[in-house]
């Protein structure tokens, strides 16, 4: 508890008071001891002949001393100090009585057990009615306690203002109450203009998921191990998928005597790059894998037409929904700019109902009502791939687009990649999407090159076959 030399506690700092009469009560004194005892900071304080006044609860847990032992006694000499410190420490706490402001020195005390702790002191000068010192009070607490404050005062600016990472932090509705530099930037957004805003508005896409991971921290704690979120971020130049790898950390007030959760310290990183290129590269060794196998199972195969099917549904998977191949009609051409219109006739097609295996098709050789400018019958003028689209336009459009261009109903994206053998065209392997997946990009055109040279290859041995 404080104390003072006669009652526990003083107003102010001098010689002893009369005691007052009447009942006890509440007044400037019990006032002063409860705010002196409530500190997390160990205090004491001296009057102008270096007597101690004042000593608080948390002086008594670092040093062992009690306000009783402690206040009345001239310094420190012999008891919270080594004698042979004394002259100097006093020295040093006096000093402030003469000095501006505020004073910061770093000494050991003695505890009452014989142990010495060190201590960082701050102390300043405590003025009298007439404005002139009347004492000092000193302020101490143990320099690892300081230092660990310190440093998480440090750390958390050094978060919020020079960290390589997003720092956000999110209170208990789930919006934004501190951001980062970082953060910011990768919000597509100014630090101030994200507080207070429901994280809907901040985020195009990802929003459930993120704010799913910030309710069950707030309910069960920090989880494990980071956690990868895809979002979509709204830019000036439309909106970007992002991956960010999130860590959360529960915030809790040190101050409640129950854990009341402040809110969710919410860390992340941007892993766009590195997910892509592991997306990219598990892409790549899935689909040599599957060549390798479809080249070794048409290596069985007797007839060179049932190796196209073989290879046309090991491409198949997880590329393209359907598949057709065509043939020009009347034989390969060795100028794709032969006089007079090609016309293309079905060899083998996916089925179109329930899944299956390619079926060989085309037995009466009658060409496919392609009409002009049809992309398989822009691929065989070019050499080359051609890619279309739908596009964004309602569902029975985008049947009337598929099916006016004799393609299975459900299909709205199209990879044509033309069929080459001995410089000549063969004819033209088409690989068709639903809506549920992503337009065909470059590099699925390179893939379905791949693919579109091992079928050129058997169909040209099966025309071998066939004049032999």
């Amino acid at each position: 508890m404080s104390a003072s030399r006669h009652s526990g506690t003083t107003d102010e700092l001098g010689p002893d008071e009369p005691e007052r009469d009447g009942p006890v009560g509440p007044d400037g004194s019990d006032l002063l001891a409860a705010l002196l005892d409530g500190m997390d900071a160990a205090l004491c304080a001296f009057d102008a002949g270096g007597v101690v006044t004042h000593w608080n609860r948390e002086a008594e847990r670092i040093l062992g001393w009690t306000a009783a032992e402690a206040v009345g006694r001239h310094g420190f000499a012999g008891w919270a100090v080594r004698e042979a410190d004394a002259e100097e420490v006093e020295g040093r706490l006096m000093s402030a009585m003469e000095a501006p402001g505020r004073q910061v020195h770093e000494f050991a005390l003695l505890t009452k057990d014989g142990g010495r702790v060190l201590v960082r002191t701050q102390s300043a000068a405590v003025r009298g009615p007439d404005g002139k010192p009347a004492g000092v009070y000193c302020a101490f607490s143990e320099v690892h306690t300081q230092i660990d404050l310190e440093r998480s005062i440090a750390l958390s600016e050094a978060l919020f203002e020079d960290a390589s990472w997003g720092v956000v932090l999110v209170d208990a509705d789930l919006r934004p109450a501190v951001v980062n530099a970082h953060a910011a930037r990768s919000l597509g957004i100014g630090r101030t203009s994200a507080l207070g805003r429901p994280l809907g508005e901040l985020l195009a896409q990802g929003v459930e998921e993120l704010e799913s991971a910030l309710t069950h921290v707030l309910a069960e704690g920090a989880p494990p191990a980071p956690a990868e979120i895809w979002v979509s971020v709204r830019t000036p130049e439309g909106e970007q998928r992002r991956c960010w790898r999130c860590g959360f950390v529960r915030l809790a007030s040190p101050l409640a005597e129950e854990p009341v959760p402040l809110g969710v310290g919410w860390l992340f990183v941007d892993v766009t790059e590195g997910k892509q290129g592991e997306q990219e590269a598990s892409l790549l060794r899935f689909r040599a894998n599957q060549l390798h196998r479809a080249a070794r199972a048409a290596a069985e195969c007797e007839d060179p037409r049932e190796a196209a099917t073989i290879h046309l549904d090991f491409a198949l998977a997880g590329f393209a929904d359907h598949a057709l191949i065509d043939r020009v009609a009347g034989g390969p051409v060795a100028d794709a700019e032969a006089e007079g219109p090609v016309r293309l006739v079905r060899v083998a097609a996916t089925p179109s109902g329930a899944p299956g295996p390619s079926l060989l098709t085309g037995a009466a050789g009658l060409p496919v009502r392609y009409g002009q400018g049809h992309p398989a019958l822009q691929c065989v003028e070019r050499a080359g791939s051609v890619r279309a689209s739908a596009g964004s336009v309602p569902a029975e459009k985008a049947r009337e687009w598929a099916v006016g261009r004799q393609w299975p109903a459900d299909a709205v994206h199209a990879l044509c990649a033309v069929l080459r053998s001995r410089g000549r065209t063969l004819g033209v392997v088409t690989f068709l999407r639903g809506a549920g997946r992503s337009s065909f990009e470059r590099s699925d055109a390179v893939y379905a090159e791949d693919v579109a040279v091992r079928i050129a290859t058997v169909l040209d041995l099966a025309g071998v076959v066939d004049r032999e």
